[in-house]
């Protein structure tokens, strides 16, 4: 397994043009590795809304591609969107953060944690490319192929657990967010 920190790392190097939202346990770290215009915190009031709204935002803006973190409590509460994620040519990466906790509520571990075969999943859901990434060296590894080619994509990270640790708001207000990720547009009219 990796600490989540360091494959954020990597994310950050790697990661390009990409837009990167990041929910729950992932708002906490990504700011200190980026913050632009092209980083969203996402910290919605029930999880399993981060999938839909990243495949949301790249079909009304079919220019733009974007990598969306979402824990494994998250996936599992909406198993649906990889299967409506297969259905589009989209330029969408999937990155699961699977530390095996319901993090942000206490630590709980979630339903079959760290025995459920996330890549079968999303490979039964019609992902075309799925990554398997239980080590760093693993994801150093898949990390440039990941981010070239097209999408869907869905990379399975395989992260130390951190029990107890709850999830600070995010830098910014959801209104500023949103008008930080428009200004990415704001020379159309």
């Amino acid at each position: 397994m990796m600490r989540h920190r360091d494959a954020l790392e990597v994310l950050a190097r790697h990661r390009g043009e990409y837009i990167v939202i990041t929910t729950m346990g992932s708002v906490a770290l990504w700011p200190e590795f980026s913050d632009t215009s092209r980083d969203f915190h996402y910290l919605p009031s029930s999880m399993g809304e981060a999938v839909p709204l990243a495949l949301g935002l790249c079909l009304a803006r079919p220019e733009v591609q974007v990598a969306v973190l979402v824990g494994d409590g998250s996936l599992l509460m909406n198993l649906g969107c990889l299967v409506t994620t297969a259905q589009y040519a989209v330029p969408l990466r999937i990155i699961l953060v699977d530390n095996g906790l319901y993090e942000v509520t206490g630590g709980q571990p979630v339903a079959h944690a760290r025995r459920t075969d996330f890549a079968r999943i999303a490979q039964g859901a019609g992902i075309p490319r799925v990554y398997v990434c239980a080590t760093l060296d693993q994801w150093q590894h898949s990390a440039p192929e990941v981010f070239s080619g097209p999408g869907p994509v869905f990379v399975w990270w395989q992260v130390y657990g951190e029990k107890g640790r709850t999830t600070p708001l995010p830098p910014r207000s959801m209104p500023e967010q949103i008008r930080r990720l428009q200004s990415l547009w704001s020379h159309e009219h």
